[in-house]
């Protein structure tokens, strides 16, 4: 390592540094006249020194101050951007999320979709990029943060006098007695100055701990960025979302099947049923249907305590029982189960009827039930007939002429059968639907709907967030950072003892203002007039 020795005190000093560690005397002798910059205390940075392998431009690369920025400015655009449309887990759970950007947005939703950013937050790409921020956080504190702490906490009290006279304010005092010497520094310990002397040389300082602020800050951000980073691992955190039909049972996600949810019954309340509602009967005869003003879910909470094998039926037991209502969650394990929407009259299941198309009664040859969620895909009956459910689309809609399913979720259910019985030679095909009834061609038979069974649906966001305490804790160290460097000052008073004058040179990290006009207060009451500003006196 190259090192710089000091011509008057012969210390060595590391690359870099502009002030000698020991004595305090400038190193840069060709900048006599100049003012010392006093950031790091003219201690030696490493991102400054070396460049040489690739640790060294890997490490001043992140130290860089123009990069951090350039990240940061990077995240903000890319931040704004994902807030242009909703995110994918703010758009309702049952649509294809491509159809929904376009058909809602147009031609920009569309772009927003296929660049990724309907699922910014979680995009690995962001996720490295706020990982750089740190990373870059992290570098810059430690290639700043340790040489100010090694130079402040070594500084010497006796300071070379060319050290004094290149300080912002400095004054050189020739007639003075040894009572105004006292004086003044009884009066820096009534401003609450520690006093260090060493050889008649004396160190006033105070607010050393304001230095550090900037550093909290970093450190702050850190933990703020490893608490979003965390909330990619599963146990951590836990954003996800289940229907879940009355009377039916379902698994919550993101439990390894551990725990089940049974909806016992959903509750759903609108405004105008009530005497108290007439208040709002004006605002409720502007809207086009009902108002919801209760929906809540009564459920159970089941835990699987059957052993693990594989393919072996999942043994429940009650756990906990409550009611879900918005904002009101049923917590289990470090899980919250929030209400957060609803489907009325979903149709569970709907019953038809066999009889001959020319038959004025239409008499049931068979009839039978179709289960909506779990269809059969074949009825056979006693007396010859054999029904077989070739096609089910749950949420039947027309694509360009063709039949698909808009979602698994029967809201609007289409089927196509084929019957087969002892007087029909081959089969006869016939295509189902709410208002819909179309035969493959010159059917004997026809199948009509009967019967219609429905049942509402609760639909509950699973949330877990271990990483909220992270991410607040980091917020709050950020703020005392802000605090600790905003409100107060790290103030310096060198005096220097001479043969027949004393230097006095003062220096703070900012409000220099606020500075002078305290130094006027400590030198009330003495001989010492106000020492001058050569910043002022270079510029003149």
């Amino acid at each position: 390592m190259n090192t710089i020795k000091c011509s008057t005190c012969g210390h060595p000093n590391k690359e870099g540094t502009t002030i000698c560690g020991k004595c305090g005397k400038p190193l840069d002798n060709d900048q006599q006249g100049t003012l010392l910059n006093m950031r790091y205390d003219g201690s030696a940075i490493r991102s400054k020194t070396k460049n040489r392998s690739i640790v060294d431009k890997t490490w001043n690369f992140f130290s860089s101050i123009k990069v951090g920025v350039t990240l940061i400015a990077i995240a903000l655009v890319a931040s704004a951007l994902g807030t242009i449309y909703p995110q994918e887990m703010y758009i309702p759970q049952n649509v294809d999320p491509a159809l929904h950007y376009r058909d809602q947005y147009g031609l920009s939703g569309q772009i927003f979709y296929q660049l990724g950013f309907h699922n910014l937050y979680n995009s690995w790409w962001y996720m490295v990029l706020i990982a750089l921020i740190g990373i870059s956080i992290f570098i810059v504190s430690i290639d700043r943060g340790v040489p100010l702490y090694k130079a402040l906490k070594n500084q010497a009290i006796k300071r070379h006098p060319n050290f004094l006279k290149r300080q912002k304010l400095f004054g050189e005092y020739t007639d003075y007695h040894a009572e105004d010497k006292t004086r003044f520094i009884n009066n820096l310990k009534k401003h609450r100055y520690k006093i260090t002397e060493k050889d008649g040389h004396i160190l006033a300082e105070k607010g050393r701990f304001s230095r550090w602020g900037p550093y909290v800050n970093h450190l702050g951000l850190i933990i703020f960025l490893l608490g979003t980073l965390f909330r990619f691992i599963p146990f951590m955190y836990v954003d996800d979302f289940v229907w879940v039909r009355e009377d039916e049972t379902a698994v919550i996600p993101s439990t390894n099947q551990q725990y089940y949810i049974k909806n016992e019954e959903f509750i759903f309340e609108t405004y105008g049923n009530d005497d108290e509602d007439e208040i709002f009967e004006a605002a409720l005869q502007n809207t086009n249907g009902p108002v919801p003003k209760h929906f809540e879910t009564s459920a159970i909470i089941y835990e699987d305590v059957s052993k693990d094998v594989i393919g072996s039926e999942p043994e429940l037991k009650e756990v906990k029982s409550g009611e879900i209502i918005v904002n009101e969650p049923l917590k289990i394990d470090g899980l919250a189960l929030y209400q957060d929407s609803y489907q009325l009259n979903e149709f569970q299941t709907m019953s038809f009827k066999l009889h001959e198309v020319d038959e004025e009664e239409e008499e049931a040859i068979v009839e039978f039930t179709v289960d909506l969620t779990d269809p059969e895909s074949e009825y056979v009956f006693d007396n010859g007939y054999r029904i077989e459910l070739n096609r089910f689309y749950p949420e039947y809609e027309l694509n360009n002429g063709e039949p698909r399913s808009k979602s698994n979720y029967p809201r609007n259910p289409g089927f196509v059968f084929f019957v087969y019985g002892p007087d029909i030679e081959e089969r006869e095909a016939s295509f189902l639907a709410i208002g819909q009834n179309i035969p493959s061609g010159d059917n004997q038979y026809k199948l009509s709907l009967t019967d219609f069974g429905v049942r509402d649906v609760s639909g509950l966001k699973v949330r877990k967030d271990l990483t909220l305490p992270i991410i607040g804790l980091g917020a709050f160290i950020f703020m005392i950072g802000v605090v600790q460097g905003m409100y107060w000052q790290h103030r310096r008073i060198w005096i220097h003892q001479a043969t027949d004058r004393i230097y006095i040179a003062c220096h703070t990290n900012k409000n220099w203002y606020g500075l002078t006009k305290e130094f006027e207060k400590i030198i009330d009451g003495t001989s010492f007039t106000m020492v001058r500003d050569q910043e002022k006196k270079n510029d003149a």
